[in-house]
């Protein structure tokens, strides 16, 4: 299997994180509920991260463009009003 990406790193991580947290749900649009087994909660970050070895690389980068990063919609950015989470674009202000 290929090695992970920046990307697919974050979109993992951020994940897990809200796992955590307890904000992380299942299903369409949150309707399954909060997700309390860890490994249902790894299975939803490497699917949206899309580092599965079964799918082709176009695939993969379809399935990272439609990500909660992509789109703006984790929950701290949600809670912040950002469109954006990390230290580039917070670095990037501060110049």
């Amino acid at each position: 299997m290929p090695k992970a990406t920046a990307g697919q790193k974050k979109t993992t991580g951020r994940v897990m994180h809200e796992f955590k947290h307890g904000e992380l749900k299942s299903g369409p649009a949150g309707k399954g509920g909060k997700v309390k087994s860890r490994k249902q909660a790894i299975a939803i970050a490497l699917s949206e991260a899309g580092e599965s070895k079964n799918d082709s690389p176009t695939t993969r980068r379809a399935k990272l463009a439609r990500s909660k990063e992509a789109s703006g919609k984790t929950t701290q950015q949600e809670r912040e009003g950002k469109s954006d989470v990390g230290g580039a674009a917070s670095a990037r202000r501060t110049k």
